[in-house]
């Protein structure tokens, strides 16, 4: 089995993991853009250290293991514009959903929401759509 398929189990068991742990800890689901959106829009104050601690976490410790591990090797374009761009449409694509992949595709789907399962179909297909035109025909990614 190639160990980069290795990594992506691990990650994907320490994703539900966590979101497993989260949800018997707090009575909620973990959705990560839902815990930054109560953090920016101030709704999160009884539980804001908690929120703050949680999203220090998803861009802390994945840096840790990279240094650890000696990082990886990424598609990503050098296009600005287009990271700016993607890093956007994510975010409104988010808002639109109600949810993002933590909270629709790890717990939803774990959970047989119907919501989170036809939310994860469509940001899928969304994404699929999204490269087959940007990188395929257009060439800008």
């Amino acid at each position: 089995m190639p160990l980069e398929w290795i990594y992506g189990l691990v990650g994907g068991l320490i994703i539900g993991l966590a979101g497993a742990l989260f949800l018997l800890g707090n009575g909620r689901i973990m959705g990560a853009s839902g815990i930054l959106g109560e953090l920016v829009d101030g709704s999160a104050k009884e539980t804001a250290t908690e929120k703050v601690t949680f999203i220090a976490g998803l861009i802390v410790v994945p840096g840790i293991v990279a240094l650890v591990m000696g990082g990886s090797e990424t598609n990503l374009t050098p296009n600005l514009a287009v990271v700016i761009a993607g890093g956007l449409l994510v975010g409104i694509g988010t808002r639109l959903a109600n949810g993002c992949t933590s909270g629709h595709g790890v717990c939803g789907i774990s959970r047989l929401s119907p919501r989170g399962i036809i939310a994860t179909l469509f940001y899928l297909l969304a994404g699929g759509i999204t490269v087959l035109a940007f990188k395929h025909l257009w060439g800008f990614i």
